[in-house]
Parts: structure tokens; C-alpha cells; sequence
């Protein structure tokens, strides 16, 4: 493949709802450039950028993939982008890098939930975009309804710049609005033919070119003028004005057609080229100096330094490890040395290539705009930036979403844990959506990530790539036990059986103390009754005996032990002896103390349409949650609440099925706090009746 100047590539995140066809688009543009010679399907699972064994199963795109095609003198890098919810940190990554994004519709289902989240992100990331209405071929397909609710949720400026001939099987072709011709498709798609406007369609096509121009002339002041004149605007004027207007955001164009079928891809193709801003249109890019912090812009140019942002890491079972990045300055070449601004280290660069799905296509060298791969990078993880040592500079990072669901990781069968471990490690450096770790209070390994299927996913290349199966289950909650009142209690540790004896004796007096001090242990001792050396052995009993309160077993928190009296043998005591003897009293002691469970409890802010704040709000209350405030925000409602952890654990389905989709929450611990009784006691049960199984 041929190297491109910076203003003549155009990156491309392709985004929708899941299902709207944005695989199937991607295939009918490599199809209809000449980047493939054979359309494939999603349903036979032969598509380009599907590639992965679990997408061809699933019929699902879970990674982004990068497929670059070549019209009309151009590099078109398209981004094919998950469109479930569950693998929305890929989306992240592919629109930190696009310069713009297709946003793919199904002429069916129309708006959907997925197709307002990506319209967001975009919208986060500043990028200029057109619209797509796929599947117009399909039965009860509706341009004009999904136009209208495009126009509803998004603005006015959304503006069909064609609309179709026929729906449904006898959709054939798409009437230009500016050019004002007819344009049939052929069997395959890559055959047009011009022919005049139908008649039936006249009054439709005047009307829609009506609202085209008013909003062509409002992206530049002469044309506003001349249209404001009753003067129609030339076909040059109308195209000048549509890409001055495309590029400030202004006009958002719309086209239509039917991936699977290849048609209205050529018209496509045409205005991403046209339309849609190339990398050098942006000017320059803000990073920050890796040493002092300070602001700087890097101008975006094939000459200069060079500086590149890593936007995807993917573990190929071949290659190994294959990082995605994007040129922000300067040209690359392979073989070359660069400095990772993030971990201070230097990065040897191998061979350059780009990915045309799962294949390799070597390249010389890469500038400024353009996105490219390189095989296992020693240091450098997504959101790092390359770049060379003089210039130093770190961009700013990815924006991952937080994951929202957690699960305990066992394996299946015993001793496999180092090999889970090792595998999931893996997965940590391709996916910044996914976490993992040892938690030694409840004793178990989690996994958090973006919801049920992420993680299915994740154990399910587990079980391919490192031929470990394990089991999902819900994480123990850590509860913890504390006491409300206060105990003076014995601890007397005397055993004689034949030579030396063990004698230790204390008198301890427990108390609780504030939330969150955890432990002080006071020496009171006069006199010697105990003596000195034997002090820290009963401290260091109290310790290990808060690990297993009496209640449940959960560890013990915010008491204080005042040592204030005891007795010892000057032959027979022993730490070791004033150690038990501290436990002795410590059971006592939390027995008689009036000992309490404690739960931990979250920091909750959801998230939600106004519609289903009231759904929000009663279900939060029957999970005993208490609700701290609301506030407005884009258009949203943020509910902020304090939740206890057990009844939050797979929130993020339930808060899915109740918002249909809309709602999104983020979680973090705040406290602990006592569990009420009726609650505590079937804890308790529950935890005594699993210890006596063990």
C-alpha cells in the first residue's frame, strides 16, 4: 500500500446500536474499493473485519478492527467498532484516534439506545460525522420515520443529502439532492446508472432539497446572503457549502442504502472523501511535557519530530502482541527507536504494518495522521505515547469507561491457579475495561469488567488460548465485626503436664472505638504484673484473633484492648503462653461486648433519562439504599445514594432491563456500617453453616 500525505487520509470510526449492520457496511466499502474481491457475510462468518473465533460464533463485533481502503486518491482507515454495550472501552479507543465517524442506522429499528450512546461519545470527541440508514432492502424499512427521529433526537442540522428509490425489496436507488440526477444500482452493487428523478418522487425530492439548502447556506455567510436573495445555490456552491459545513460540525449529511446488498456504497465513499476532514485539518494536537507537565501543541505534520498515541493493544495467538497507534507528528519508519513518555523507557519498533482485518500489510513508513500496527512492543500499553526523546511528550489518555460488574474466578479444577492468573494477566493488557485482583480478605480472585457478556467472553478465550476453564460466582462480601459496648474479661493459659508448663494470665478490658481506627491496644500495667517482655506477645495474640471474630468469622474492627492487670511464673511463662491467653480473653471479651456485623457500603450515582427516576428511585430504596440528592446533567438526572455492596451486585443488568439501556451508574466504596439484625442473623447462619461444611 501506497503512502499517503496527511490531508489525503481519513480516519473513520464506523458506530451504531449492535445489529444495525455496521460489519456488513464495512465489507460492502472494502468490497466496493477493490480492498476484497468477495462481499462476505456476517451470518456465514466470513466478513473481514469479524476475524476472531468467538465473533464468528457469537455473529458480534468484540473488537474494533482496522481495515484501510483507497478511493478516489484517498486513504480511507475504517475503524469497525463493537456495538455492545459490553465492549465499549474499544469504542473509546477507536474515537480517541478517528477523525470522524459514520453512524450507522438501521432503517427498521431506527434511533436505538446504542446509536444516542455513540452520538455521545462523538459528540465527547468532538468528531464530525455522517449518517448512514442501512437495510433499506428490509422488510418495514422507513427512511422517512428514521430521518425524523434522527432530526428529533439529534438537531435539525441532521440533512439527507439523498433519499432512496423503493424500500423494502424494491429499493433500487438513491436520487442525489445536489447533483438533482437518479442513480441506479446493479445486481452487485458496483454498477450505476444516472437517470432523471422519478416523477412520483418530484414533490418529495424539491422539499427535502429545500431544507438542504437552507442548511448549506447557513455554513457561510455569501451563501446565506444569495440564498437569503431567493437566488438558488449552484451545485459547486452547494458542495462547498455541504464540506464547510460537514467540517464545523454544522451539517450532518445522511445517505442511505443496503450493506449486505453493496448498494449506495459508492455515494458513501464519495462524501466521506469529500465531506469529512482529514487529520490535517485539525491542525495541531494538545499534549502535555512528560517532565514539567507543561501544555503543549504538536502540530499535525509528516515532517518534525515524531509522536504516536497507542489506542489498542490486541494479543494475536501468531504474532503475539500487536499494538494499533496513530502518527499525531512526523513520519515513522520501522526499525526505529522511540521513547515511552509514559514509563520513561526506550521502545524498539520492528517491522510497520497495517491490518486489513486479521492480515498483515507491511509498510515503509507511516506520517502524521495516519494509523498503523507494530508487533510486540516490550513496555508500551494502550493510551501510552511514543515518541522521540527530545520531544517528550505524554497526550492525554483514553477515556475507559469503569467497569460496572464483578465475579469471583475459580478454576475448575484444583491447582490451576497460577495458570488463571497468568492468562487473565494477558487480558489486562489488551482491554483497559477489564480488572483483576487477589482480594486476601474475602479471599478470593475478581474480575470486573463491562457487564455479563464482557466476562463470558474473557473466560471464554480463557479456556481457548490457555486451556483453563473456571467458574463465575458472586464475590463474598467482606464483612466485618466490631462490638457496641465494653468487656472486662479474664484470659488464663495454665497447662502442666510433666516438665516445663505454659502459664499466661490477663486481664483485658475491650471498648469500641470510631469508625475507621481499627485497633489500640493500651498497656496499663503496674506493678508488673505482667512483664515487660511479655506485653507485645499479648498485643501481637489480640492481632492475630481479630483475623476470626465470634460472630461469623469476619475479621474485627475499631476496638480498643486495655491490658490492666495479670499474674506470671517465673518458670513457666512464655509468650507463646500470653499470646493464647490473649486469645482466651479476646473470644470472651467479643462475646460479652455486645459484637455487631458490619457491611460495607458504596457511593452510588446513577445516571438515567427523567423518565425512569422514579423506577430509580423506588428501587433504590428496596435494596436499603438511601438517596442523597439529585442534580440535572445533559439532559440527564444524576441520583446519588448510598448503597449497601451485597445488594449491588448485579446492578448493572438490572439497571439495563430498567432504563433499556440508558441508565449507567459508577460505584465506589464509602464506609461500613452496621447490618440490620433480621439481615445479620441470616448472615451469620449462613456463614456458620458453610464453616461447618469446610
Amino acid at each position: 500500500m501506497k503512502v499517503y500525505p496527511t490531508e489525503k487520509i481519513r480516519n473513520i470510526a464506523v458506530v451504531a446500536h449492535g445489529g444495525a449492520g455496521k460489519t456488513s457496511l464495512c465489507e460492502a466499502m472494502l468490497y466496493t474499493a477493490g480492498a476484497i474481491t468477495r462481499l462476505g457475510k456476517v451470518e456465514a462468518g466470513t466478513t473481514t473485519t469479524d476475524f476472531d473465533p468467538e465473533e464468528i460464533k457469537r455473529q458480534i463485533t468484540i473488537n474494533t478492527s482496522l481495515a484501510p481502503v483507497e478511493w478516489a486518491g484517498v486513504k480511507v482507515n475504517l475503524l469497525d467498532t463493537p456495538g455492545y454495550f459490553d465492549f465499549i472501552g474499544d469504542v473509546a479507543g477507536a474515537l480517541r484516534v478517528a477523525d470522524a465517524a459514520i453512524v450507522c442506522v438501521s432503517a427498521v429499528a431506527g434511533v436505538e439506545v446504542g446509536t444516542e450512546k455513540v452520538w455521545g461519545y462523538a459528540n465527547d470527541n468532538n468528531l464530525r460525522r455522517l449518517v448512514f440508514i442501512n437495510k433499506m432492502d428490509r422488510e418495514n424499512a422507513n427512511f422517512d420515520r428514521v430521518l425524523e427521529q434522527l432530526r428529533q433526537f439529534f438537531g435539525l442540522n441532521v440533512v439527507p443529502v439523498q433519499i432512496p428509490i423503493g424500500a423494502e425489496a424494491a429499493f433500487k436507488g438513491v436520487v442525489d439532492l445536489i447533483k438533482m440526477k437518479a442513480f441506479l444500482f446493479g445486481e452487485d452493487g458496483k454498477k450505476i446508472t444516472e437517470s432523471d428523478i422519478p416523477a412520483e418522487l418530484a414533490a418529495q425530492v424539491e422539499s427535502y432539497r429545500e431544507k438542504l439548502m437552507e442548511v448549506v447556506a447557513e455554513s457561510d455567510d455569501e451563501l446565506l446572503l444569495k440564498y437569503l436573495d431567493g437566488e438558488p445555490l449552484s451545485d459547486d456552491e452547494m458542495n462547498t457549502g455541504l464540506r464547510k459545513g460537514a467540517l464545523a460540525g454544522k451539517i450532518v449529511p445522511v445517505l442511505c442504502g443496503s450493506a449486505t446488498q453493496n448498494k449506495g456504497i459508492q455515494p458513501l465513499l464519495d462524501m466521506v472523501v469529500t465531506a469529512m476532514p482529514s487529520p490535517a485539518d485539525t491542525g495541531a494536537v494538545t499534549g502535555a511535557k512528560a517532565d514539567s507537565g507543561q501544555e503543549v501543541s504538536v502540530p499535525v505534520k509528516a515532517d518534525g519530530p515524531v509522536s504516536a498515541l497507542v489506542f489498542k493493544t490486541f494479543a494475536d495467538p501468531f504474532v503475539g502482541k500487536i499494538s494499533y497507534f496513530k502518527v499525531l507528528s512526523g513520519t515513522l519508519r520501522g526499525d526505529s527507536q522511540l521513547h515511552n513518555a509514559n514509563k520513561d523507557r526506550s521502545e524498539r519498533l520492528g517491522q510497520l504494518f497495517t491490518m486489513l482485518g486479521k492480515n498483515q500489510i507491511n509498510l515503509d513508513q507511516v506520517p502524521a495522521g495516519d494509523i498503523a500496527a507494530v508487533a510486540k512492543l516490550q513496555v508500551t500499553a494502550t493510551g501510552d505515547t511514543l515518541c522521540d526523546k527530545a520531544v517528550n511528550v505524554i497526550f492525554p489518555p483514553i477515556n475507559f469507561p469503569e467497569p460496572v460488574i464483578t465475579y469471583a474466578v475459580e478454576p475448575k479444577k484444583q491447582g490451576e491457579e497460577d495458570k488463571v492468573a497468568a492468562g487473565l494477566t494477558r487480558f489486562l493488557e489488551e482491554d483497559p475495561t477489564f480488572r483483576m485482583e487477589r482480594n486476601t480478605e474475602i479471599k478470593q480472585t475478581l474480575i470486573s469488567g463491562m457487564g455479563e457478556l464482557h466476562l463470558e467472553f474473557i473466560t471464554s478465550k480463557l479456556a481457548k488460548k490457555f486451556g483453563v476453564e473456571v467458574e463465575l460466582t458472586a464475590p463474598k462480601i467482606p464483612y466485618k465485626e466490631t462490638i457496641r459496648g465494653t468487656a472486662k474479661v479474664e484470659g488464663k493459659h495454665k497447662k502442666q503436664s510433666g516438665g516445663r508448663g505454659q502459664y499466661g494470665h490477663v486481664w483485658i478490658e475491650f471498648a469500641p472505638l470510631p469508625p475507621g481506627e481499627y485497633f489500640l491496644f493500651e498497656d496499663k500495667i503496674f506493678g508488673g504484673a505482667v512483664p515487660k517482655q511479655y506485653i507485645p506477645a499479648v498485643e501481637k495474640g489480640l492481632r492475630e484473633a481479630m483475623e476470626s471474630g465470634v460472630l461469623a468469622g469476619y475479621p474485627v474492627v475499631d476496638i480498643r484492648a486495655s491490658l490492666y492487670d495479670g499474674s506470671f511464673h517465673t518458670v513457666d511463662s512464655s509468650e507463646m503462653a500470653f499470646k493464647i491467653a490473649a486469645h482466651l480473653a479476646f473470644k470472651k471479651g467479643m462475646e460479652q461486648a455486645r459484637p455487631v456485623l458490619l457491611e460495607p457500603v458504596m457511593f452510588v450515582e446513577v445516571t438515567v433519562p427523567e423518565q425512569f427516576m422514579g423506577d430509580i428511585m423506588g428501587d433504590m430504596n428496596s435494596r436499603r439504599g438511601r438517596i442523597l440528592g439529585m442534580e440535572p446533567a445533559d439532559g440527564f438526572q444524576k441520583i446519588k445514594a448510598n448503597v449497601p455492596m451485597a445488594e449491588m451486585l448485579k446492578y448493572s443488568i438490572d439497571l439495563r432491563s430498567m432504563t433499556q439501556g440508558r441508565g449507567s451508574f459508577t460505584m465506589k466504596f464509602d464506609r461500613y456500617e452496621e447490618v440490620p439484625a433480621h439481615i445479620a442473623d441470616q448472615i451469620v447462619a449462613a456463614a456458620r453453616a458453610a464453616r461447618k461444611e469446610e
